[in-house]
């Protein structure tokens, strides 16, 4: 299992798959060839179904050497074997293909090729959530224990720098106002939704304050901000949110949001070893379903749970977004990716209060739940699974009318 640093990696929306992944790939090859004379980069199956509302093309054109001389084909209708975000990228001199390179965008930000170009290395001997547990349970420490004695105190730093940039997208989430870019016009949220829970008492505050940084996290996402893969763009509002309402509202201080960081990014790591991260590979169950995991976990250690606490609450964060499919409405991540961002955070939070409540012995291991994610996703059908073929996107767009249903502005 590879570092936790390929959980959270810092750069810009509104996809971790299907513009950061691509935007790496593309200036991988870019860099390999300067002062080649034609690129052709080949789009296929999610990334070409979906890649225009994403802005994936843009994405590509921003890194490569000479924009200008890069040609994009969209092939919606095929779909490579390793992954339904496979992209081809071709050299060209005087229209003869003098290298190519086929290389998939695997969710998070993270790319796959058959020689390894992009694969750190293994760093935790243990893959799964039962023998990271059997090791805590049997040397009496922490989830925390296991990352740092794997990763070093230096991870800790990393961290450090992650909950910065989370803080920063909330905060500068909270006052933008206006519309998100493309056709479908919609609002932005965060600031009235921030306004409206200062001026509540009791209940409401707490969750107008959840509800409200998870909008603003996923709005800068949708419009191209800066944002932290958690573990991908698309579910980047769920983890920030829970842990600022951790420092803000229950005054916890940053060391201990930190460490519960850090569990947080060895649940997500869990996942992306055993299942998959990847909505066009599994459906948003994989996406939003695992940092609900992770903001679940995070909070019941912050809160002081024993790892079989923090377990159960990562574990219930997991199962109960079973089945939770990726149909974002003309390819862009806002309809239904925005509301349901912030949705998911307040699941998140009952999760673990829940799980506290208990022992934390339950009958369903995580593990069990990734497995069960992993077949769940093989069983859906191509539609719900980042096509915008099916679901919410089809309807959505009949509402729309006018609107083109080939993401076009």
């Amino acid at each position: 299992m590879k570092s936790i640093r390929e959980i959270y990696n810092i750069g810009y929306g509104p996809s971790s798959s299907h513009t950061m992944g691509p935007s790496r790939a593309a200036g991988f090859f870019s860099k390999k060839h300067p002062g080649i004379e034609k690129i052709r980069v080949t789009l296929y199956g999610s990334l070409a179904l979906t890649g225009k509302g994403h802005g994936t093309d843009t994405a590509i054109l921003k890194v490569v050497e000479h924009p200008e001389n890069t040609e994009i084909v969209w092939r919606p209708d095929v779909s490579l074997s390793r992954h339904p975000n496979g992209m081809v990228f071709e050299a060209l001199e005087q229209d003869r293909i003098v290298d190519s390179w086929t290389v998939y965008s695997v969710g998070g930000g993270a790319l796959w090729d058959e020689n390894g170009t992009f694969d750190g290395g293994d760093l935790y001997p243990k893959t799964s959530m039962a023998e990271v547990m059997k090791w805590c349970l049997d040397e009496g420490c922490t989830l925390v224990d296991y990352v740092e004695k794997y990763e070093g105190k230096e991870i800790f730093d990393y961290l450090g720098e992650v909950w910065q940039q989370m803080q920063e997208t909330v905060e500068t989430g909270l006052v933008t106002e206006g519309v998100l870019p493309g056709a479908l016009k919609l609002s932005r949220k965060a600031s009235s939704y921030n306004i409206k829970a200062m001026q509540s008492v009791g209940s409401s505050r707490p969750m107008g304050m959840l509800f409200a940084a998870a909008l603003a996290v996923s709005e800068e996402n949708a419009g191209g901000g800066k944002v932290v893969t958690a573990p991908t763009c698309g579910a980047s509002g769920v983890v920030p949110a829970v842990m600022y309402f951790m420092k803000h509202d229950q005054k916890m201080p940053d060391y201990r949001i930190i460490r519960g960081l850090a569990t947080a990014g060895l649940i997500g790591n869990i996942v992306k070893s055993n299942g998959s991260i990847s909505g066009a590979e599994v459906g948003c169950q994989g996406e939003l379903g695992t940092a609900c995991a992770m903001a679940a976990g995070a909070a019941a250690q912050i809160w002081g749970g024993t790892p079989r606490q923090i377990e159960y609450a990562a574990e219930m964060g997991f199962e109960h977004n079973l089945g939770l499919t990726c149909d974002p409405v003309l390819g862009y991540v806002q309809i239904p990716c925005i509301e349901r961002n912030a949705f998911v955070a307040q699941k998140a939070q009952e999760a673990a209060l829940y799980a506290l409540f208990s022992d934390g012995r339950h009958m369903v291991s995580f593990d069990d739940v990734v497995k069960t994610m992993m077949e769940t996703g093989r069983d859906m059908q191509a539609k719900y699974r980042e096509t915008s073929l099916g679901g919410l996107a089809t309807v959505c767009v009949k509402k729309l009318g006018a609107v083109s249903r080939k993401n076009e502005d």
